[in-house]
């Protein structure tokens, strides 16, 4: 990373347009609406604000698509694994026990779930802290390219 000299201006501009980003956690979708439109209306007046704003963007889209292929991994596989000795019938006739979940076959696919989890939790809890990392490095005027982000906007 190298510092790009910028006014003040718009080294506030962009980090403030990383910071929006978690507006997710107080607006639904707060975190792709809010950057942007703010991106959307100063990308055209400078380089350093459209550069930022993209990168915003396609990270907040890549953590979208990472978080849907983790719990499609996941959430089938457990719900698979614990209501596997469960029938239909059962459910439709009412004599469903909840003795009959097995949560005691811990088989390589329930594994595989459990680790889907644990990369969901440590992928957001890493989200968060590296939206806050990004912004601080964007007002000091570098250009901070977030981790395994694939480019969306170009």
């Amino acid at each position: 990373m190298e510092a790009i000299l910028t006014s003040n201006k718009e080294k506030n501009f962009s980090a403030f347009i990383h910071l929006s980003a978690l507006t997710k956690y107080f607006i639904p979708f707060g975190n792709y609406i809010l950057p942007i439109l703010l991106w959307g209306s100063k990308k055209d007046s400078s380089e350093f604000i459209n550069y930022n704003g993209k990168h915003v963007i396609n990270f907040q889209l890549s953590m979208l698509l990472y978080s849907i292929l983790l719990l499609a991994i996941s959430i089938p596989t457990l719900l698979f694994s614990i209501f596997s000795n469960v029938s239909f019938n059962e459910i439709e006739n009412g004599d469903f026990l909840i003795e009959k979940l097995a949560t005691g076959n811990i088989t390589g696919i329930v594994l595989i779930a459990i680790i889907a989890i644990g990369l969901f939790c440590f992928m957001k809890i890493a989200e968060f802290f590296l939206i806050i990392y990004a912004a601080v490095k964007t007002n000091e005027g570098y250009k901070f390219k977030y981790p395994l982000t694939i480019n969306f906007i170009k």
